[in-house]
This record gives structure tokens, C-alpha cells and sequence, in this order.
């Protein structure tokens, strides 16, 4: 039987991949996801039959996948709406991993940017945290924001447009 650790890891690598529908069998252990077009995500979990005194961990396994999916393709879809704007000549900050975008180092303190501010090719514009690690993520241009193109705290994905910005 698979463990939740796994199962998490099988929703994250088809959701990063262009596969629409994957479906895993082992030992009577049935695993059956899909994605994109979709009507909702299906995380299925069959087990073989046991003893009826034998405890069952069947629920928790099935209640903990169920919401990943379907707020990872969610977050996907609106991204995708915000992006068909004419963006053509603005350069695009993407996210180099998946991960939590923040506008700053802690709560309290201020955004690293905001729309309007100048920056530089070694200034931070946000951070992204993955796996309780904080990754600062730089401009890698000279130019003005335009836009910022995700909400603090939302999650992101690899290659996702963070920021606009007007190059100098």
C-alpha cells in the first residue's frame, strides 16, 4: 500500500507534467488521477479485502490527495487567463521552482517591490519558498515593474510569470 508521502508525490509530477490522465496499480492498491479538461480530479483508492478487526487507514489516504489537485489546476487556470494579455514587450520574472510566493521577508516587513518600482538585475523582487527553504528571487533585468501577476501567498509553479517588467 502506498504511503500519503507517496501519493503526494505521484499528484505534484503528473501535475507538472503534460500527462491529462495516470492511473497506477500495485497489489490491489488502485491509484487513478486526471487533470486539464477534466470535470475534477479523481484520486481513487482500492484496497484488497481484509479481516473485518483490521484497522483501515483507507480514509486518511483519500481525504489528503483529494484537494491538492484541484487547487494546483485552479491556480493554473487563472494564471493561464491572466497571461493571454499583450505582453509582448514586457519581460517576464517566471518562478524557477514550485513553491509559495511572498513579496517579503516576514509579515510585518514591506514588499520587496511594488508596481511602479525601479529595479536592477541583482534586485530581489520576492521569495519563493519550497520545502521550508526561502529562495530569493532576483529581476535579472534593469526596468519598472508593471505588474506583479500573483497574490502573497499563492502558490506557483515552475516557469510561472511572477512579474512583468518594462525593460530600461
Amino acid at each position: 500500500m502506498l504511503k500519503v508521502q507517496e501519493i503526494r508525490e505521484l499528484i505534484k509530477l503528473v501535475d507538472q507534467s503534460s500527462i491529462d490522465e495516470f492511473s497506477y496499480e500495485y497489489e490491489g492498491s488502485k491509484i487513478k488521477m486526471k487533470k486539464h479538461g477534466a470535470a475534477k480530479s479523481v484520486v481513487e483508492h482500492v484496497q484488497p479485502s481484509a479481516p473485518a478487526s483490521a484497522p483501515q487507514p483507507v480514509p486518511a489516504v483519500q481525504e489528503a490527495p483529494r484537494t491538492e489537485p484541484k487547487l494546483e489546476a485552479a491556480a493554473v487556470q487563472e494564471v493561464k487567463q491572466e497571461e493571454t494579455e499583450d505582453t509582448s514587450n514586457l519581460h517576464k520574472i517566471v518562478s524557477p521552482m514550485v513553491g509559495t510566493f511572498y513579496q517579503s521577508s516576514s509579515p510585518e516587513a514591506d514588499a520587496y517591490v511594488k508596481a511602479g518600482s525601479k529595479v536592477s538585475k541583482d534586485s530581489i523582487v520576492c521569495i519563493v519558498e519550497a520545502m521550508k527553504l526561502f529562495n530569493e528571487i532576483e529581476a535579472e533585468i534593469n526596468g519598472e515593474i508593471v505588474e506583479i501577476l500573483v497574490k502573497d501567498g499563492q502558490l506557483v509553479e515552475y516557469g510561472q510569470a511572477l512579474f512583468l517588467v518594462k525593460p530600461e
